[in-house]
């Protein structure tokens, strides 16, 4: 089979939306992307398209792509995200192999130019029906790391939220607090492993100013000053999701409590009260990630609130010498 490789380009998110959903269809891990999704998604300040992504075209058909997304920070290594999607019917083994040793070399062109002096490393993930996917990085030295479980709730059947603290006052997201937001967000997710401070460029564009984030939905517990943020709900809405499911479900991206109140249910607290929210705005479901073994026992919060797990993801991880 005679494939042309070039990068992507924005022109070409209509054919890569045909491919993820190829993907789906064979591997059903509830994603689905319009080209709108993904022209978001990878014109990302993270994400340089001349350099990091490359796809495979078997004449006008989008068979493969490959991206890299360079971190904001490195600590200590710079955990550069390798993301891929293969159409079911062209994987076999000189694909895997084209796109393995384009990681490897183009992962190291996007480290020198952004942090040469850390270690590097090379992070992917892999849904456990993803076998085609999990067996090539596995083959091609990627260990497994940790496991990473999507959760779900019913809205209809979700207890009543536990009372928030009167002492902090709660407010919905506004641009405001765009600071604040991000201050907090970095400061609770320092020791979250994998994780590293954003930047507001990313930040923006990923997150509180995306096409599908949902402000309404997304709440803070400021300090008693009100000059910080020490707790966050932050809720997105894929409406692509909801076309093919016919099921409003709200996205929760970003749940957090600043350290110094850990332990005070102050988390379960705000997020069930979004949840009465989104339930009062139509949504019938709610849905996150929760790395299995996060150090703040998160998934036990999250399973008290109602969420109960889905499927699963592993994370992978290479080692590369920069």
């Amino acid at each position: 089979m005679s494939l042309t490789w070039r990068p992507l380009t924005l022109d070409d998110m209509p054919r890569l939306a045909e491919t993820f959903a190829a993907a789906e269809r064979v591997e059903p891990i509830d994603e689905h992307y319009n080209a709108e999704d993904l022209a978001e998604e990878i014109s990302s300040p993270n994400v340089d398209l001349p350099t990091a992504t490359t796809s495979a075209w078997d004449g006008e058909t989008l068979v493969a792509y490959g991206l890299l997304r360079r971190r904001d920070a490195a600590s200590p290594a710079h955990m550069v995200r390798v993301e891929t999607v293969v159409h079911p019917e062209y994987r076999d083994d000189a694909i895997a192999a084209h796109l393995v040793e384009w990681f490897e070399e183009a992962g190291k062109e996007v480290h020198a130019k952004s942090f040469p002096d850390a270690p590097l490393e090379l992070h992917a993930a892999a849904n456990t029906k993803q076998r085609w996917l999990t067996d090539v990085l596995v083959k091609a030295g990627y260990g497994h790391a940790r496991w990473f479980v999507d959760m779900r709730a019913d809205l209809a059947s979700v207890p009543p939220a536990a009372p928030l603290p009167e002492e902090f006052p709660l407010v919905g997201y506004d641009e405001k607090y765009e600071d604040l937001t991000l201050q907090a967000r970095n400061e609770t997710f320092a020791d979250h492993w994998g994780s590293t401070a954003q930047s507001m460029e990313a930040w923006r564009h990923l997150v509180v100013r995306a096409k599908d984030f949902r402000p309404d939905l997304s709440f803070l517990l400021l300090s008693p000053e009100k000059d910080k943020v020490v707790a966050l709900v932050l809720s997105t809405f894929f409406a692509s999701d909801a076309a093919v499911t016919g099921v409003n479900d709200l996205y929760v991206s970003h749940v957090a409590t600043v350290s110094s109140l850990r332990g005070r249910g102050i988390a379960g607290a705000l997020l069930g009260y979004t949840l009465e929210q989104a339930k009062a705005k139509g949504f019938q479901r709610s849905s996150l990630n929760v790395d299995q073994d996060n150090s703040h026992r998160a998934l036990g919060v999250y399973e008290r609130v109602g969420y109960a797990e889905h499927q699963r993801w592993g994370g992978y991880v290479k080692p590369l010498p920069a």
